[in-house]
């Protein structure tokens, strides 16, 4: 892992309307690391994600990739610069097949995965190809909307709760992905309600509570911080 931060994010607030839901969420990503927002419901992990996307309505702060500021771009060139979201929603085309979701986003960049490595990590979705969203199950479902985004050539992953729902077999296999994805150096910020999950894959925990980053913990001092985990996430 490289020093280099590839996201910083600096006094992040936003707003849903009138509803002021970050209230000046710091944090930064170094490049090839994958790092988990942890917190109970409500606490602003998603919204945080969405901050970064430009997606809130409304946002004020620094948010800069790649050393570049982009709290005044629309969704679309932030994107455009190298960074993409699976949401938790999923968002698969129903009426589109495997194949025909997986190239559906446009390449913005160079150092993309091809889709036969694609399906390389995802050997279901290859047996899969020809079939509709509609006829896939959760677990292939969310392995398509991470599929989908690997083509892009984006270099910063957020993946909001990808785990949610699915059976232990196949949040294993995400796992693993997540670990294959860091080793082709892709950066991963994950929003995650498992824990054990995200200790499994992350580098560096920021714990979120009402709209703020209150505690950062590195995967190595989880043990250590087991009673003060605990607290903040109320397992």
């Amino acid at each position: 892992m490289s020093n280099e931060s590839l996201l910083t994010v600096k006094d992040l607030n936003g707003w849903y309307g009138e509803s002021h839901v970050l209230h000046g969420i710091d944090f930064e990503v170094q490049r090839g690391e994958v790092v988990t927002l942890l917190g109970r419901n409500g606490a602003g992990k998603t919204s945080t994600l969405l901050g970064v996307m430009g997606i809130l309505p409304r946002r004020t702060g620094s948010v800069r990739y790649i050393g570049r500021e982009t709290i005044d771009m629309q969704p679309r060139q932030i994107a455009r610069a190298g960074i993409a979201i699976c949401p938790e929603e999923r968002g698969i085309f129903s009426s589109l097949n495997v194949e025909e979701n997986l190239m559906l986003p446009p390449r913005i960049a160079d150092g993309g995965l091809s889709v036969e490595r694609i399906f390389d990590l995802f050997p279901n979705l290859k047996e899969r190809r020809r079939s509709q969203g509609t006829k896939l199950s959760g677990g292939e479902q969310q392995m398509l909307a991470i599929a989908r985004i690997l083509r892009t050539g984006a270099q910063l992953l957020l993946l909001d709760e990808p785990t949610e729902g699915l059976a232990p077999v196949i949040v294993q296999q995400i796992g693993r992905t997540i670990a294959a994805l860091k080793n082709e150096g892709f950066t991963i910020v994950l929003v995650e309600q498992n824990f054990r999950f995200a200790a499994s894959v992350a580098d560096r925990h920021y714990i979120v509570e009402q709209g703020k980053v209150i505690d950062m913990i590195p995967n190595a001092e989880l043990e250590a911080n087991s009673e003060k985990l605990q607290t903040y996430l109320g397992v």
